[in-house]
């Protein structure tokens, strides 16, 4: 139940993404196109992305919250994992459009200069998108949410090129009128750095890839439980804002049921301590003496 809490909770930073990314790229578009700032207009179909791809997260987000059903027996979270992958389709293909029109800018440089209320709005934009980021990376930490963590990475990068709009821009208006032109295409190629980013991670995950040095962690955990002879397997992965693992351990083939048990409930609640991972399937094998002439499976 915590874990549909989580992405119930994860909603209000999907909610907060879109609402400042339909006012800011309203604003950067219509200002960016009429105050002539190829910078900060496509800066704002850099927002206009970013609205799609918090959609399909907060879609994502809505999917996973549904409980498990007779084909889906381990429930519905890669949903949110699915709507990352969505997402980065969609800033592919807008930086894309980005990065051609500042090459196409680049090969007719304007002759007017942005005026100065392009710098304010792209200023504004920098420090807005920080405390989005800011607020979406301590909610994502705080339901390990993999599509939240995602979109405040893309927040991040949303600060960045209003900054670099910013430079764009005041280059402009001092005599460097392709720094504009140039700064687009930059933005654009920005856009598809971040879409190939959370493409990877969403990849990597659907496929259920771990990462070797956290999966190293969960072994040493393991490995120093009293009672645990050995680990013979330990496999991890990601399936939505939850971390399932699969160990095989071995005890002294002297115990009982009920101590062997014991041994896997203070293996569960160190992994919840240390880890936050509720989800420790254990299987427990005898750890045959190597002078037995025997072998157990």
């Amino acid at each position: 139940m915590e874990s549909y809490r989580d992405y119930k909770n994860g909603e209000t930073g999907a909610c907060v993404s879109i609402v400042t990314f339909v006012v800011l790229s309203a604003g950067k578009l219509f200002i960016g196109y009429f105050y002539h700032s190829k910078a900060l207009y496509a800066d704002g179909f850099n927002n206009a992305t970013d609205i799609i791809a918090s959609l399909a997260i907060l879609i994502g987000l809505r999917i996973s919250q549904k409980p498990a059903d007779h084909d889906h027996p381990y429930g519905h979270f890669r949903a949110e994992t699915v709507s990352s992958l969505v997402a980065s389709f969609i800033m592919l293909a807008v930086g894309l459009q980005v990065f051609y029109q500042g090459v196409t800018a680049f090969n007719r440089p304007q002759t007017t200069a942005p005026d100065s209320i392009t710098a304010w709005v792209a200023a504004f934009s920098a420090v807005v998108m920080y405390l989005v980021y800011r607020y979406n990376t301590r909610l994502a930490k705080k339901i390990n949410s993999g599509a939240l963590a995602a979109a405040a990475k893309d927040s991040l990068s949303d600060a960045l090129v209003s900054v670099g709009a910013l430079v764009a821009i005041v280059g402009s208006r001092y005599g460097m009128p392709w720094l504009d032109a140039v700064t687009a295409i930059l933005i654009g190629l920005f856009i598809c750095k971040t879409a190939w980013d959370i493409f990877r991670d969403a990849t990597h995950s659907l496929t259920d890839g771990f990462d070797s040095a956290k999966l190293l962690l969960l072994k040493k955990t393991i490995a120093s439980t009293p009672g645990v002879s050995a680990i013979r397997d330990i496999k991890a992965r990601q399936l939505g804002n939850r971390v399932l693992v699969d160990v095989v351990i071995l005890v002294e083939d002297r115990l009982t049921v009920w101590e062997s048990h014991l041994i896997t409930e203070e293996i569960e609640e160190r992994m919840l301590k240390k880890h936050q991972i509720r989800y420790t399937h254990i299987h427990i094998e005898p750890a045959v003496n190597t002078s037995s002439t025997s072998t157990c499976s």
